[in-house]
């Protein structure tokens, strides 16, 4: 790391109270350490947007990107065969990597963290094509996307936030038929919700253990029942629901999910909410991202 871009999303969540301007500065001091050249901006909107895609490009080795999920996952999906290593400031408000890799959400915890990264190689996904990192899912976790937006807009805390999204997802969620294939194997299920994930889900509080499984995984919550719908709503909410008997995973590198003869269906993507043509396919590409992982987090993924 000799050579480094910072991005910094102005409008990012922990930003919303703080001099943005005070923030560039620090980060800037920070990492301007043992002579590497450091250029940070704070920008918004399509600035924002031009300025990641244009990031794996340029003489810089390091793109170190601060914001939330969208900011980084647009950074993920713009470095496909870049040679440079991303890094993540978390600035958001879920921050899906960044949880996966244990990086501080203190802003000055985690500047310390980047200076001090290791940089491995990371698995992601693909859905219809286009690359994505953490978590992809449609029908609750769709609705959850949604009505967590409408909770925001109402001016809640995150505190008060997540439950009520919870809440307004349940009501609004109904049963689903979908057929799912996996690897070439396929099953029908009536369900309320299906979730797929770049690799598994076996760390603690929906934590990925390792990031280079070359895996998918995808989770499907069955509709049994009005009360088995709220303890499975429940058991997502609380990490528990790998002992729910009504929540199936299954693992492979080819998962297409397809809906009953609809043609699109509402996906949240990382966080990310969009309309997607159905059937949905996902696949999992190997090893396709460099990424700074703080020193001390466990050996996940390939050291490169």
């Amino acid at each position: 790391m000799r050579h480094v871009l910072v991005l910094l999303n102005a409008k990012a969540g922990t930003l919303q109270n703080r001099d943005g301007e005070a923030v560039r500065q620090e980060v800037a001091e920070r990492l301007a350490r043992d002579g590497r050249k450091v250029e940070v901006y704070l920008l918004n909107g399509e600035a924002l947007v031009r300025a990641i895609r244009a990031s794996g490009r340029g003489p810089h080795d390091t793109v170190i990107v601060g914001g939330g999920d969208g900011s980084v996952s647009l950074a993920a999906r713009c470095h496909e065969h870049s040679g440079k290593a991303l890094g993540i400031l978390p600035l958001g408000t879920m921050n899906l990597l960044a949880h996966d890799i244990g990086m501080p959400t203190d802003i000055g915890a985690a500047l310390d963290a980047l200076d001090t990264a290791r940089s491995i190689r990371v698995d992601m996904g693909t859905l219809n094509g286009r690359r994505f990192h953490t978590i992809s899912g449609f029908g609750f976790f769709s609705q959850m996307a949604r009505a967590r937006e409408t909770a925001r807009r109402w001016g809640l805390g995150r505190f008060f936030a997540v439950p009520i999204a919870a809440f307004l997802a349940l009501r609004r969620t109904g049963r689903i038929h979908i057929d799912v294939e996996v690897d070439g194997h396929s099953r029908h299920f009536a369900a309320f919700s299906a979730l797929v994930t770049v690799n598994r889900f076996t760390g603690p509080g929906w934590r990925r253990g390792r990031l280079d499984e070359d895996l998918l995984e995808v989770h499907i919550v069955e509709d049994r029942g009005a009360l088995a719908k709220l303890k499975a709503g429940a058991d997502l909410m609380t990490d528990s629901w790998r002992g729910n008997p009504g929540i199936v995973s299954l693992s492979g590198h080819d998962i297409v999910i397809s809906r009953g003869g609809r043609k699109r269906t509402w996906v949240s993507t990382d966080g990310e909410l969009t309309r997607e043509r159905l059937p949905l396919h996902y696949r999992v590409v190997p090893q396709a991202l460099e990424l700074l992982v703080p020193d001390a987090a466990p050996q996940r993924g390939s050291i490169s």
